[in-house]
This record gives structure tokens, sequence and C-alpha cells, in this order.
């Protein structure tokens, strides 16, 4: 009720031009206050006008009257803004998505409740008669809905009380005579009995999905925990065994370094040593060519005889070098030695992160895509069906159209769409094919190795016949791995990772690439024949 006498003092102070309380409150002749800049502004817009009037009683002045602030007025504005607290205009009256009192005069005030019996709405100043008096006791009042007249029969105007069974709809009691006659009525109080009987039974088995739910999601969050504790100590494990390998690693490294430059020293003092002694035996020789020069001009045949027999006897010459072989061997060795270790340790590597990659077909079919073959691509030996996902050699087949995506030399083709991102998908064929993802640019006549799969920078295929073999640039890879039919292929395009695998009743990677794609990427299909293979796209659940 305070809050009601609050309201109802509230309006009294409220200007009726903004609906807010009065600001400079003045007052003209006919007695209604308003805000002085809201009458200005309402007289300026009725300027050319001879008369000025009252917005709310429309009496006329002439001239336009001189606004004076009503002093009092404004005190006792003041007083009401300080005294009662009141909530701000917005929150009393109705706006924009609220239930407004049908009974206000005016600007409304929302309404509190609403009353099927009289489908109105009231405010708790309006309200009070349903509560105060007898003739209301039997009313059934409501929070404040706009859907009241909802609840009127359309075609006869009356409150709809009966449920029609047959039809499932509400309806007036003129209906159940009519239209609706014979049909299995009851009271629409009857019938929300019923139908909250099922609404609590539907929320006791949401509840009790909600608490299930609750409970999946507390253990994803214990697995959640489990993984991290499990991934941390794996990390922090892992960099204990890089750090000791890299140890290993340097030492060794050092230990090679030391051992080869050891090697070199020796190998160069020994060369030099010789060096010296032929230098020497070079000097001794250019000295004796000297003398037997000056020998030779001697003019005195028996001076000439007499130091001939002296000069003329040459000491032996030593053996010429040969290079130390074995020294360069051993530099050689070492080399080989050095680069086995290293191709040991990264493909020891590249095998245990390629075991570490996911290995569960439910993980991957997170990513599974439908994709379907380009029917202008194919080659004139393929036929397409199953909705473009399958593929059936037959080297009788009607030749296709010409196309420009077609190619025309080898029994190839490709799907529709680019794929980016990560995508997953399974091909099953009946005997020999290819596998394949390449760029729409590669080429589709010409060169047979521009346009086959794998044997140029533009394709990657896995060729399934008796074993697998693994093709890129026309690069070849024997890969050993099971026999399966079915081969699944995953793609993260971002990260350049490119994984081929067997599936059966598990996963089994037979080749991972690891590469940057420039492109978005085309699934690719090859039939090397003959007659009746097949392969088809499967569709993944």
């Amino acid at each position: 009720m305070a809050q009601q006498r609050n309201q109802t003092d509230e309006v009294k102070f409220c200007c009726s031009i903004c609906l807010d309380l009065l600001k400079d409150p003045v007052t003209i002749a006919c007695g209604h206050n308003y805000c002085m800049g809201c009458l200005k502004a309402h007289w300026d817009e009725e300027d050319q006008k001879i008369n000025y009037s009252c917005p709310q009683c429309r009496q006329a002045f002439y001239p336009r009257p001189v606004l004076v602030k009503n002093t009092m007025l404004a005190e006792l504005v003041e007083e009401k803004k300080t005294g009662l607290q009141a909530a701000p205009a917005d929150h009393c009256y109705a706006g924009p998505g609220d239930v407004a009192c049908d009974f206000c005069t005016g600007r409304k005030l929302k309404a509190s409740k609403s009353c099927l019996q009289c489908l109105a709405s009231y405010c708790e100043q309006h309200l009070q008669p349903h509560y105060e008096s007898p003739a209301f006791k039997t009313h059934k009042l409501v929070d404040a809905s706009v859907k009241l007249q909802e609840n009127i029969c359309s075609h006869h105007d009356e409150v709809m009380k009966i449920f029609c069974r047959t039809d499932q709809q509400c309806i007036c009691f003129l209906c159940s005579m009519d239209e609706h006659k014979g049909h299995d009525t009851v009271s629409v109080a009857a019938e929300r009995t019923e139908k909250q009987k099922e609404l609590d039974e539907s929320r006791q088995r949401i509840q009790q999905r909600v608490q299930d739910r609750e409970k999946d999601v507390k253990e994803l969050q214990q697995e959640t925990e489990t993984i991290n504790r499990s991934a941390d100590k794996a990390v922090e494990d892992s960099e204990e065994i890089f750090t000791e390998l890299i140890r290993v690693i340097e030492k060794r490294r050092s230990d090679v370094k030391q051992q080869m430059r050891s090697r070199q020293e020796t190998e160069v003092s020994r060369v030099k040593d010789l060096q010296e002694k032929l230098d020497q035996e070079i000097t001794e020789l250019k000295r004796k060519d000297a003398e037997l020069d000056q020998l030779s001009r001697t003019e005195d045949h028996t001076q000439f005889l007499h130091s001939y027999h002296s000069l003329s006897e040459l000491t032996e010459p030593t053996d010429s070098p040969r290079p130390n072989i074995s020294c360069l061997q051993y530099f050689k060795d070492v080399m080989a030695d050095v680069t086995a270790a290293r191709d040991k340790m990264h493909a020891i590597l590249s095998w245990t992160w390629s075991l570490a990659e996911s290995t569960t077909r439910t993980e991957f079919l997170r990513y599974s895509c439908q994709i379907t073959l380009d029917p202008n691509t194919a080659g004139k030996n393929l036929v397409l069906s199953e909705g473009n996902r399958k593929i059936t050699y037959n080297d009788k087949n009607k030749p296709y159209p010409e196309h420009p995506d077609r190619f025309i030399h080898i029994s190839q083709v490709l799907n529709k769409d680019g794929l980016t991102g990560r995508c997953y998908w399974e091909v099953e064929m009946s005997r020999s094919a290819a596998v394949a993802v390449a760029y729409k640019s590669i080429s589709r006549l010409g060169d047979f190795n521009a346009h086959v799969f794998g044997c140029n920078e533009k394709s990657w295929a896995l060729y399934i016949r008796d074993s697998y073999t693994f093709r890129h640039n026309n690069q070849y890879l024997n890969i050993s791995g099971p026999t399966s039919s079915r081969i699944g292929v995953y793609l993260d395009h971002s990260a350049g990772i490119l994984s081929f695998y067997s599936v059966s009743e598990t996963m089994t990677l037979l080749h991972r690439v690891q590469t940057t794609f420039t492109e978005p990427l085309y699934a690719g299909l090859w039939l090397f024949g003959p007659t009746g293979d097949t392969a088809e796209l499967c569709k993944l659940k």
C-alpha cells in the first residue's frame, strides 16, 4: 500500500509532457503545472500561431504567457524526491514489453496481476477490489500476462473453459454445443491436471538426465585432470630423457670432433715433415745443378775432366710421397658412421611419434566429411555411381564430353570441393587402387609425370596393390603394414599433416607426411584396372 501511495504522489508531481518529476515547475493560468523547459519547447512549436494552449486542457492564451518558476511547488518536488525515495518513473510506468494496467488513464502503470475471469490486467491500486470485495473472491489472479486474449474464443467471444480432447484444443461452451458436439471434452482444469502429471513426469525424466549428464561431466572433468596430470608427467619425463639424450649426443659429438682433429693434426704434421725433406732435397739438387752448369762452361778440358768425377755423382733420390689413402678413408668412415647414427635416430624418433598419433577411429570420425567426386574430372575408363561417391573401371565406357578439368590419359578423378582445415575420409576398394590428394592446379594431360598422382610435386598418393607404396614428386617409399580393403585419410591442412591408415578393427598408421600446403587439397582416386575394379568414398557416421 505504501508503494501505491508513493506511486500516486509521484504522478501528482510529474510533468505531463516529459512524464518525469517536475524540473523548474511553472503554473499557468488554467492551473496545470509543467517543467519550464518542456512548456517552452511545446510553445516554441506553436510560435507561428496566434494562441498558445495548455497541453492538457487546451485552454488558449494570448499573448504568450511569461513563465515564472513556481518556487513553492519546486520545494515540494524536492521534498518528495528526498522523503518518498520513490523509484524512478521508468520503474513505475509500463514500457515496451511490460503489461500495462487496463484501468489506468493517461500514462499507464505496470500491471502486477491479470484476472482470468475479468480478462484484464491491474496495477496494485486498481487490483484492491479483487482483494477486498467478496464479488471477486472466486476470480483467478495470475502474474500479469499479455496473452489474456488467447483465452477468448475467436468465434463466440466467450471465455474458453473447456478442452476438446478429440481436436486437442481449448473451446468455449458454445463451441461444445456446436462444431465440437459429441467430442470428448473436459474442463480445462481437468485437462490441466492430466497434463500437469505428464509434465511432472517429463520434468522428472529431464532432471534425472540432468543428474546423469552432470555425473558424466564430473567424470569427464576427472578424466581431464587425469589426462593433464599424465601429460604433464610425460612432458616432464620426456624433457629429462631428451636432455640426457642431448647430453650424450653433445658428448659424442665432442669426442668425434676431437678424434678427427687429432687425426688431422697427426696427418698434417706427417705431410709437413715430408714437405721439409722434399724442400731440402730440391735445394740440394738446385745447388748441384748450378755446379754442373758452371763445370759445363769450363774451357780447360783437363780441368773439366779433373772435376767431372767429383761433381757428377748424385745421391740416391728419396721415394716420392704418396697420399695417405687410409687417412682420407678414416674421415669418410667417420662421416658414414655419423650419418648412419643420424638416420637411425631419425627413424626411431619418427616411428615413436607415429605410434603416439591417435589410433582411435572414433576420434578421427569427429573430423569426417562427406566427399563427392567431380564427374568433370573423371578419366574415360571410370563410371561414377552412388551419388558420385563410387568409381568402377570399365575400358568400354562411353567417352565423356570434353572438359578442361578432365584427366585425358589416366583413370583418375578428383572430388568437387577443396579441403581445408581438418578432414577425415575413408576409401573402400575391391582390389588395386591409389588413394591421393592433389592441388586443383595439377595438370590434366601432356607429360605423364605432370598429371599422374604421386609423380609430381602437386600430389601425394598411396598405391595399394599387394603391398603399399607412398609416392610424391616421383619419389617412392615402400611401406609395410597390415593389408586392408579400407584406407583412412586424415588431413590437417593448416598444420601440414597428411596421414594414411589401414582401417580394420583397429587403425594402423601407414605413412605420415609433414609439409606445408600452399593450396586447398582435393581427394583423388585412381583405378589401375582391370574392368570391374571399384573404389568408393565411404559414408561415415
